[in-house]
């Protein structure tokens, strides 16, 4: 295909700045990510066995609601019963001392002589900082100011990806399936980045538009309410009063059993609405249809009568518009097809980071060969812009890996120093933003080829950590937990990613010993303040 030099040459430009600026932050939302396609077995793994044995039977729910209101009134503006408790939700209900689901969560069942009885050691906390990593691109401030920023990356996200086609376009079909394994370590690497951007071109795609959507979600649905106020639009949900007590879950269960035999509910959520009075959502799933939510979709239903009052989250009872709309958040979270496509996200989350870690280091050693144009004879050093980037891109990007390991590892023994969710969250966030700039710091004083292997190596380390702590777990009495079941699917994982790392560390310490003079892997490049040859060649032609 022709495309003229110049445009190629610009777009060239467009895509490796643009990548340059998004790269780390979007290592860390891929690597998070990845992780987060088997957030419920890592939450398992990490959760310490619930302090209640017996949970509240169902139909004695009533009276359980009625004592925890009796005593938390502020409870009713907000709660959950779930409908078959476990490791992921502890408790028949639960509720949360702020807005939103801010603040302490607590968990409420009836003793066996009826007494209530209410605790606040839920979940580990780890899976949720996974997943704040993923969705803010580890930028953990405020959910209303990190979310535009994520729009913004993900916006230009997508324009390096239309960029980097444009780029590859002329030579497309001679260069798609070539790998050039060989002493030219940079070519190699360079064909492994254009075959990872290229076949996983459709995935990035979604990646990169649905994530615009998640980011400006509530700019669009505003702007969507204020179109249809001003055309005189009636609000979507009429809810009518009541006088009479609400169903009780059994109730409610065998309700939406007759309207949508296909919906699995998993939990009941009851919140209180100035202008309407009670209302219920239900979040539930249906295996044959993508979902709203990352695990489950909602119903809006009334909690008096059980009938389906709002379908436009609700899987398998959408219309076409909400079906479509739905079908971008399930290719986003890939929560259709079971495991085998829980699987294919999760490498492809890992390909993707490698894609902005090399994409970085390759933009280091080809701006090197550029700036030899003219003055081939002569060696031409690093400037310390791009001495500062590989270090900050090695920092950023094996940090990331170190840190989540680390704070993964750390959650079987938190619970031992830690008390509630608010602290433990707090130790989670300390211990990866903890090793986390450690991290970046040590690429800086080593360098970024020596502090790779040494980061590669800690990574590995931090990684191993986690089997490792499963197995004193089941060595030593009172040492941590084991769940059994999908808990050791994360132990596999992680073994294979240490090994992994050990693997990458050894490359990486070959590609020093074999990498000429002024590359960024010349192990005596750490970030030498000595002008370039260039530089001086340049001032003593102005003398």
């Amino acid at each position: 295909m022709k495309i003229r030099s110049d445009i190629v040459r610009m777009y060239r430009d467009i895509h490796s700045w643009v990548g340059i600026v998004c790269g780390l932050a979007l290592f860390i939302a891929f690597y998070a990510g990845s992780i987060t396609m088997f957030e419920a077995p890592l939450q398992r793994w990490a959760s310490a066995p619930m302090s209640i044995s017996e949970h509240t039977p169902l139909e004695k729910t009533p009276e359980l609601v009625e004592k925890v209101l009796a005593e938390y009134p502020k409870a009713a503006i907000n709660y959950e019963i779930t409908l078959e408790p476990g490791i992921e939700r502890p408790a028949r209900m639960s509720w949360s001392s702020g807005p939103r689901g801010s603040g302490t969560t607590y968990y409420a069942e009836l003793g066996e002589d009826g007494s209530l009885q209410v605790h606040s050691e839920g979940p580990s906390a780890v899976g949720q900082l996974v997943d704040d990593l993923h969705r803010q691109i580890g930028i953990l401030i405020d959910h209303d100011i990190a979310m535009p920023i994520m729009g913004t990356i993900s916006l230009l996200y997508f324009i390096a990806l239309v960029s980097g086609v444009i780029v590859l376009l002329p030579t497309l079909v001679k260069d798609l399936f070539i790998l050039r394994i060989g002493k030219n370590l940079k070519r190699m690497w360079l064909d492994l980045h254009n075959a990872l951007g290229l076949f996983s071109l459709p995935f990035h795609i979604i990646m990169a538009l649905t994530a615009v959507v998640f980011a400006f979600h509530d700019q669009f649905y505003g702007a969507q309410g204020a179109l249809l106020e001003k055309n005189g639009r009636a609000p979507a949900e009429v809810q009518v009063q009541h006088h009479q007590p609400p169903l009780n879950p059994q109730q409610i269960v065998a309700r939406l059993q007759e309207q949508a035999p296909g919906f699995e509910p998993i939990y009941l959520n009851y919140h209180f609405d100035k202008d309407h009075g009670l209302e219920m959502r239900v979040a539930g799933s249906n295996s044959r249809y993508g979902m709203r939510g990352a695990t489950f979709g909602y119903a809006g239903v009334d909690p008096f009568t059980g009938d389906i009052t709002v379908t436009s989250y609700m899987p398998g009872e959408q219309d076409g518009w909400f079906a479509t709309v739905t079908s971008f958040f399930a290719l986003h979270f890939g929560n259709f097809g079971g495991n085998p496509v829980r699987w294919a996200y999760f490498l492809l989350g890992l390909a993707g980071a490698v894609l902005f870690y090399t994409g970085n280091l390759l933009w280091i050693e080809t701006h090197r060969k550029k700036r030899r144009k003219g003055y081939e004879h002569l060696g031409v050093t690093q400037t310390r812009a791009s001495k500062i980037l590989g270090a900050l891109t090695v920092g950023v990007c094996l940090g990331c890996i170190a840190g989540i390991s680390t704070t993964i590892a750390a959650a079987k023994l938190l619970p031992l120093r830690a008390i509630g969710a608010d602290a433990m969250f707090t130790w989670h966030s300390g211990i990866y933003y903890g090793v986390f700039i450690l991290a970046i710091a040590w690429a800086f004083v080593r360098g970024a080829a020596s502090g790779a292997v040494d980061l590669l190596y800690a990574s590995a380390v931090a990684t191993l950590l986690i089997p490792l702590v499963s197995l004193l777990s089941a060595l030593v009495p009172g040492f941590g937990w084991n769940h059994g079941g999908s808990g050791y699917l994360i132990d596999l994982v992680a073994a294979v990613g240490a090994v992994s790392f050990v693997f990458l560390a050894q490359k990486t310490r070959k590609r020093i010993h074999s990498a000429p003079e002024y590359s960024i892997w010349y192990v005596a490049d750490v970030l030498s303040t000595k002008p370039d040859t260039i530089g001086k060649m340049e001032a003593s032609t102005a003398k």
